[in-house]
C-alpha cells in the first residue's frame, strides 16, 4: 500500500518506534485499518469501533471489540501501542478520545487526523473542504458515518502541533512525552466526485499551486499524523512515586522564600 497511513507506519517500524509484534489497539477503526495493518505486518491487533453492524469475525485474524473511543473499557496500560486513523473528528470530544488512547497505552500512541492549517482554511473559501462531514453520512445511506457514527454530520475537528502538546502535558504532568509530527498531501478528489462539477474543475486547476505550497511548507498539507512516545522518566521536581522531590525543590525554592 502506498498511502500516508501505511508510509508513516512503516517509517516508525523501521525506526524502532513501533513494533508490529506488540499488543496493539486501534480505535474508531474499520476495514481500511485492517488491510493497512496486515500489510505492515502487525500480528496482535484489536480493532475497535462503536459500529453495531460489525461482526466479531469481520477482521480476522485480528480481534474485534465494541468500544467507545471516548470511554474505553480497558485498564490503564492494557496495550503497548494504540493507533487511530481519521476517527477522532467523529467524537463529541476529540481530546477525551486522545487522552483515553494515551491512558490505555503503556508505550506509544499514533494518531492520523487533519491539521488546522492555512491551506485548509484556503480550501474552505473555495469549497474544496468544509467544516461538517456531510458526504460521509450520504455515503452511508443517511444512517451512519457522522457524529459518534450517527446520521448527524460531525464537525471536522482539526489539530495543531501546539494543541497536541498542551493536551498531553495537561493530562499527564508526570513527565515530558516525546512527540513527533508527520505531514502529507492528498487532494480531495474522491470527496469532490460527489459534489458539483465546478469544484472538481477547481481542484484540477489548483492542484499545481497546492502541491507547490506543500513542497515549500510541508506543515500546510491536509494529512497530519502525530506519534506520542510516553515518558520514560518523571520531571525532576517529583519522585518516582509521584511525591514531591523535596531535595530538588528545597534547593531551588525554599532558600529563596526564606530569604524574603
Amino acid at each position: 500500500m502506498n498511502n500516508f497511513y501505511s508510509i508513516i507506519l512503516k517509517k516508525l517500524i523501521s525506526a524502532g518506534s513501533i513494533d508490529s509484534s506488540l499488543k496493539t489497539l486501534v480505535v474508531a477503526a474499520g476495514s481500511f485499518d485492517h488491510s493497512t495493518l496486515l500489510d505492515a505486518g502487525f500480528t496482535d491487533v484489536t480493532i475497535s469501533n462503536l459500529d453495531t453492524r460489525i461482526s466479531s469475525n469481520e477482521f480476522a485474524p485480528f480481534h474485534w471489540s465494541y468500544q467507545d473511543a471516548e470511554a474505553l473499557d480497558y485498564e490503564d496500560g492494557s496495550f503497548e501501542q494504540v493507533i487511530e486513523h481519521a476517527g477522532l473528528h467523529h467524537c463529541a470530544s476529540p481530546h477525551r478520545a486522545l487522552t483515553e488512547m494515551y491512558r490505555v497505552a503503556s508505550r506509544s500512541v499514533l494518531v492520523f487526523e487533519a491539521r488546522d492549517s492555512m491551506l485548509m482554511r484556503f480550501g474552505k473559501v473555495f469549497g474544496l473542504t468544509s467544516d461538517y462531514e456531510v458526504e460521509a453520512v450520504v455515503a452511508n445511506g443517511y444512517e451512519y458515518g457522522g457524529w459518534r457514527n450517527t446520521a448527524l454530520p460531525n464537525y471536522v475537528y482539526r489539530w495543531t502541533e501546539r494543541e497536541v502538546k498542551k493536551t498531553i502535558a495537561s493530562y499527564d504532568p508526570r513527565g515530558s512525552a516525546g512527540i513527533k509530527f508527520f505531514y502529507g498531501l492528498r487532494l480531495p478528489t474522491e470527496r469532490l466526485a460527489m459534489g458539483v462539477v465546478f469544484k472538481r474543475i477547481a481542484v484540477t486547476v489548483l492542484a499545481f499551486p497546492i502541491r507547490l505550497m506543500f513542497n515549500l511548507a510541508r506543515r500546510q498539507g491536509n494529512e497530519f499524523a502525530f506519534f506520542i512516545d510516553k515518558p520514560k522518566s518523571v520531571h525532576p521536581w517529583i519522585n518516582a512515586d509521584l511525591s514531591p522531590n523535596r531535595l530538588w525543590l528545597d534547593r531551588r525554592y525554599r532558600a529563596k522564600i526564606s530569604a524574603k
